[in-house]
């Protein structure tokens, strides 16, 4: 590790080697419905419409989030055109500041060894690099997040002024900055969070104490609140302004609603996010786990930090286990503490020279044999994909669809699990290599694996879901017509068939496509298990071709030229 470097210069090492890690390659594959081409539509809408403070979709007013993510995409579009690239750019950026930020917190806690072990840590685990390949809000909502608490702990901590005032309106910034990425439940995590953390520490405060700081401590609160409310409530008042109190009323019932109700094909068990973690933030997430219950380090800066990782880490799991809807990327704040916590205990197990516990080889042998195993078996399916369809094992009509796809694969992609398996095996038996190679081996292996998957076996997992329909919205982008789906919500038919904003009469046209007559061609995409009922209630409509499980059908214009419906 660059050790010998100035810190300027590690700083611009890191910088190179994050671009290296996340950039290359993010524009290679269609986005995936729905979140990642949600995002990205409103970001075109704003470029088609030229309307920067109103987050649309499907050119109509969209509530569910905020517009900060969609202004960065929005930025991206303008320098690289509107394609997967550009979409995916902002969060290969967060990935260069997310390390920055650990490197930057990580020395200042301990030393240049932890920041670097720290940064290896977070991003050769599974899911926290995988996330700055995509196209999805979170990223940039967690590093707020957890920038928000980081400074808002400083300023607890601070003894000067002129220190507590700047760690108090960072902190009002970053919180800002993340309810304006996606809502106000980043106030919530903070404020959980930072007030646990308090009340952890009511020993070294007396009621005298508290008294006497009463009025400084207020000034801040309202310091804090007024940067806050100015960063995060700009956009609610412009919209306020703009006749759109109605979008900020259904933003606010719609972020309430997620806590009670699960979404549409979001639901899930109370461990969901357990399990999710633990395979999801591997190799991170096994070296954590003797640090989940204990507040460890042998000075107080350390101890406050683990308690506070601590106690972020265990609100935010317990808070999303209890929403009813469970998404991936709702825990996926807790990959800052996670790794954290983990990259502390590596530490020290190097410090100490102490060699992989019995339960760290069992876990590191059992995941990675979970790994190569799903391989092997996802290698079965298409190899007697065939014999699995003409055998009636798979019930879902669409699923069995998915896999008629033709697709190419050599019959060797399982070594890519094979070889992950063998490489953590040598890496905790051969004693031959210090403790810290045989550390950096294990997260450099994962990051290996984790590349290889996404350049070989998620571009043909891809054509088997929703290539298909995607290939069908681009070859229609050039034509004078309408697409809609039926049976199913997709963002995919807005996006790349680059639907263009509806005239007035239009607008109006589009509600009765389906009955109606029509001045241009009408594309409907529908999956194999609801044509029949399709046909039923419009058969008008033409069957073109079904392919990988969705049926295409057209209903010609029989409107003249210029006619209004």
């Amino acid at each position: 590790m660059p050790f010998n470097l100035s810190i300027s210069n590690q700083r611009y090492l890191l910088i190179i080697l994050s671009a290296f890690l996340f950039i290359p390659f993010i524009g290679n594959l269609h986005l995936f419905d729905w979140d990642e081409i949600n995002f990205a539509e409103c970001a075109r809408e704003m470029i088609v419409t030229e309307k920067y403070l109103t987050v649309q979709i499907d050119f109509q007013p969209f509530w569910e989030k905020p517009p900060l993510f969609i202004w960065m995409q929005v930025c991206c579009m303008k320098l690289f055109g509107i394609s997967e690239f550009a979409a995916r750019l902002p969060n290969a950026l967060c990935g260069i500041a997310t390390l920055l930020f650990l490197f930057e917190t990580g020395r200042k806690l301990y030393d240049n060894a932890f920041a670097w072990l720290w940064i290896m840590v977070y991003a050769c685990s599974v899911l926290p690099f995988f996330y700055f390949k995509s196209g999805i809000i979170d990223p940039w909502f967690n590093l707020f997040i957890f920038s928000g608490i980081y400074f808002l702990i400083r300023f607890i901590a601070s003894d000067q002024t002129r220190h507590k005032l700047s760690y108090i309106a960072a902190s009002a910034l970053c919180t800002g900055l993340a309810i304006l990425t996606k809502g106000p439940v980043a106030l919530l995590v903070i404020g959980l969070t930072t007030g646990i953390f308090i009340l952890s520490q009511y020993r070294k405060f007396s009621f005298s104490s508290l008294l006497k700081n009463c009025r400084t401590n207020l000034w801040y609160v309202l310091f804090f609140l007024s940067v806050l409310s100015f960063v995060a409530g700009l956009w609610f008042f412009i919209q306020y302004a703009q006749g759109n109190g109605k979008l900020v009323h259904d933003f606010i019932v719609y972020q309430m609603r997620l806590f009670q109700t699960k979404g549409a094909g979001h639901g899930g068990f109370f461990g969901y996010h357990f399990v999710v973690l633990f395979f999801g933030v591997f190799p991170a997430s096994i070296f954590a786990l003797p640090a989940l219950f204990k507040i460890t380090g042998k000075d107080e800066k350390h101890r406050v930090f683990n308690s506070v990782m601590l106690i972020l880490f265990w609100v935010v799991l317990i808070l999303f286990s209890i929403v009813k809807t469970k998404i991936v990327h709702y825990s996926s704040l807790c990959y800052f503490p996670l790794t954290f916590l983990a990259t502390v205990c590596i530490y020290n197990q190097i410090k100490d020279n102490t060699p992989f516990t019995r339960l760290q080889k069992t876990l590191l042998l059992a995941v990675t044999s979970f790994f190569a195993l799903v391989l092997i078996a996802l290698q079965l399916i298409v190899v007697n994909k065939s014999k699995i369809i003409t055998s009636g094992l798979i019930k879902d009509k669409f699923a069995e669809g998915n896999l008629q796809a033709t697709v190419y694969w050599s019959g060797f992609e399982f070594i890519i699990g094979v070889l992950l398996f063998s490489a953590v095996l040598v890496f905790i038996y051969y004693k031959g290599i210090n403790l810290t190679t045989r550390f950096v081996g294990i997260f450099i292996s994962t990051i290996i694996f984790i590349n290889l998957i996404l350049f070989i076996i998620v571009p043909r997992i891809e054509k088997y879901s929703q290539n298909a329909a995607i290939e069908f919205y681009k070859l229609k982008s050039t034509e004078n017509c309408y697409i809609q789906t039926y049976g199913f919500k997709s963002y995919a038919q807005l996006f790349y068939f680059k639907k263009p904003a509806p005239q007035v009469t239009a607008a109006l046209n589009e509600s009765s496509l389906l009955t109606g007559p029509s001045d241009k061609p009408v594309y409907i995409v529908c999956k194999n298990v609801s044509s029949k009922e399709f046909v039923d209630k419009h058969p008008d409509f033409k069957k073109l071709y079904e392919k990988n499980g969705f049926v295409f059908f057209v209903k010609e214009g029989s409107l003249a030229s210029g006619q209004k419906m």
